[in-house]
């Protein structure tokens, strides 16, 4: 039996929003316009440019939360300005905050520009993960890291813990032994490169090693792990996850998941930037599949532009999961490659920057037919 859809009630107008609702309010951009279409609708006022690139937006999707349920107003911008004005000082700050850090322009990260997609290559240097990219050898997951950046990688994000769904921990030492070699080689070779990991020792081993970011399926939530990154500068990948991998596709419930996903990663970054890692080293990840069902993945990738609300970039990681063989006769991992593409091409239509992928050759080629087709829109 089909897994039911995500349910948002959907109500006419703003003035239907209690104060006490409005209070917490977050705001997803719609209505894209691309290339001049884009840049004549900014220019008249009538858009805002998305994460100040080349997509611009004319509507929100006004979410919030009202009695354990979520609700949306769908409204354009003028419309939403004009009710803010009328609703109180705070409710008015927060509209414009949101629509600023939706509309402004990203700084670099990790010494990468965010006013293009860029793609992370991923390599599992382990034995037991989703999709064996490279397998457990160290020259082997060098050679796919090389041959990776020679299909265009932006940054090679090396594993050496397998964190799919049900798997078992394994112990930091383990893990900075299988990643070292690695990680040395592909900095020496000139890459930027990202440490997939939850471990404090294991960041800190891997920044001296070369890598510049930490990614981490935990948010910096682990023993150590946020001091470590703040002590040495490090750029950082917040990623939600709810539970731990060897438990978290068990019965898994949010009221909207991107909202439930949004709440969480605000907290993280508050927390963050107390600690001294401020937002623009900072890239956020809602974490498809990691405690999530089919239905509340779909519904994540429906409101994509929610997560750039944080003024931060935004990275999604849908290749080869899951999802995609459920929706298709149960394609195995090795058959999900078409799934993949589309749910990328859908990432950047919402102004997704960093795309997450075991292909690099064949997303590059389908990023290069986007970027053609919005610039001539």
């Amino acid at each position: 039996m089909p897994e039911p859809a995500i349910e948002v009630s959907v109500i006419a107008d703003l003035d239907g929003l209690e104060p006490e609702v409005a209070a917490n309010l977050r705001l997803r951009p719609l209505g894209f316009l691309y290339g001049s279409a884009a840049n004549t609708a900014v220019a008249r006022g009538e858009a805002l440019p998305l994460a100040g690139g080349r997509i611009a937006f004319t509507r929100v999707e006004v979410l919030a939360r009202r009695r354990n349920r979520a609700i949306a107003v769908l409204t354009g911008l003028n419309s939403l300005r004009l009710w803010s004005g009328k609703q109180g000082e705070a409710l008015r700050d927060r509209v414009d905050i949101q629509l600023a850090r939706l509309s402004e322009q990203r700084q670099s990260w990790a010494g990468l520009k965010l006013d293009r997609p860029l793609l992370m290559g991923i390599i599992n240097v382990t034995p037991d993960s989703l999709y064996a990219s490279a397998g457990s050898a160290p020259e082997q997951a060098i050679a796919r890291g090389r041959a990776m950046l020679d299909a265009g990688a932006d940054i090679i994000d090396v594993g050496g813990e397998s964190t799919r769904p049900g798997a078992k921990p394994v112990p930091p030492e383990e893990e900075a032994r299988r990643i070292e070699p690695v990680l040395r080689a592909l900095a020496a070779a000139g890459a930027t490169v990202s440490v997939d990991t939850r471990h404090a020792p294991v960041m800190a081993a891997a920044l001296s090693w070369g890598a510049k970011i930490i990614n981490d399926v935990s948010a910096l939530t682990g023993d150590g792990s946020l001091e470590t990154v703040a002590r040495a500068g490090a750029s950082v990948v917040l990623m939600h996850m709810r539970g731990e991998p060897a438990s978290m596709q068990s019965d898994p419930d949010y009221v909207l998941p991107s909202l439930d996903i949004a709440d969480y990663l605000a907290q993280r970054i508050t927390v963050c930037t107390e600690a001294g890692v401020p937002p623009h080293r900072i890239v956020v990840d809602p974490g498809l599949g990691f405690g999530k069902t089919v239905a509340h993945n779909l519904e994540i990738l429906g409101r994509l532009g929610l997560f750039h609300g944080f003024g931060c970039g935004v990275l999604i990681g849908a290749s080869r999961k899951s999802t995609i063989g459920r929706l298709d006769r149960a394609a195995p991992v090795e058959a999900r490659l078409p799934g993949s593409l589309a749910a990328a091409l859908q990432a950047l239509d919402q102004g997704i920057q960093i795309l997450r992928v075991h292909d690099v050759a064949e997303t590059r080629q389908a990023v290069a037919v986007w970027q053609a087709i919005a610039a001539g829109a």
